[in-house]
């Protein structure tokens, strides 16, 4: 994480300045790279980040120095071996399978969040938000209270695991006496926590579309996950209603499923399709402030 060849370096922050909010939606948020590629390629650096779920992770990675070219080699490789990624998975366990039968606890069928990061994250997730060079919104849900919560300052691996907590998947995060599950139960594009602390507000918008074509009954995860992508872009609706981002983007991902991470280089070059126009919308959304 600390090789100097993977830092921005000089980039400068954007002037005028722009935020960024990636959202969550599984494997389909892998997109985000390319639109972090494309900020890159402009020679922009944000003011800001704000993360949901897989948004937390790449924004998270990105604003620990990561470049966009470097973060779609280390997903390739991590994706590249079936076997491998298995093997990572099985160790971030929450529990053994003999613990169904002995009463133990744990739960085999669910995996501890901070272990995942811990397992995929190349060099360890950085310690604190104070290590980041970007500043950073981390958004989670507390599962009693109903509400969002969101980090930006303290210990960084609890909030990020705490935002990808999907129930069914990843076992509840403790945190500070609360019980945290994932981000995109309350704020799947997290777009409006940077309304007002920049100049330009980008969002990355991966939920919408995908529904099976053929009508067949779908599997229980299909279903399961499909509210959750149906309740997430309802979320996403109504508040692009009240006020939506200077810039939307809309990868066209449409076609995967939320845990086709083991088709990366895909979701990769389907939203590479949408790079040029993207880059171009952003320089103009930067010359019209600058002209302004």
């Amino acid at each position: 994480m600390n090789d100097l060849s993977a830092m921005h370096g000089f980039i400068p922050v954007a002037s005028p300045s722009l935020a960024i909010a990636l959202g969550g939606g599984g494997a389909r948020g892998l997109a985000h790279i390319v639109v972090l590629e494309a900020l890159d390629e402009l020679g922009l650096r944000p003011s800001l980040i704000a993360g949901t779920s897989i948004g937390a992770v790449l924004g998270a990675a990105y604003a620990s120095g990561l470049t966009a070219k470097l973060m779609r080699e280390i997903v390739g490789t991590i994706f590249r071996t079936r076997s491998k990624v298995a093997a990572k998975l099985l160790q971030a366990r929450v529990g053994r399978f003999s613990d169904l039968l002995f009463g133990n606890g744990g739960n085999p069928v669910q995996l501890n969040a901070e272990r995942c990061l811990e397992a995929f994250w190349p060099g360890g997730v950085p310690k604190s938000f104070a290590e980041l060079m970007i500043p950073s919104l981390i958004v989670a849900a507390d599962f009693h209270a109903s509400k969002e919560v969101v980090f930006e300052a303290g210990p960084l691996a609890p909030a990020i695991a705490s935002s990808i907590a999907i129930p069914g998947i990843f076992q509840s995060v403790e945190c500070s006496g609360h019980i945290l599950i994932d981000g995109g139960a309350v704020n799947p594009l997290p777009y409006d926590l940077l309304l007002d602390r920049a100049d330009i507000v980008m969002a990355v918008d991966v939920t919408i579309g995908g529904r099976m074509r053929d009508r067949r009954m779908p599997r229980s995860f299909d279903a399961l996950f499909g509210a959750a992508q149906i309740m997430q872009g309802s979320i996403t609706a109504q508040k692009l209603k009240w006020r939506p981002p200077d810039i939307l983007v809309r990868p066209p991902v449409q076609a995967f499923a939320i845990l086709d991470f083991m088709k990366c280089n895909h979701i990769l070059r389907a939203a590479d399709l949408m790079k040029d126009d993207l880059k171009r919308r952003i320089a103009t959304q930067m010359l019209a402030r600058q002209a302004g």
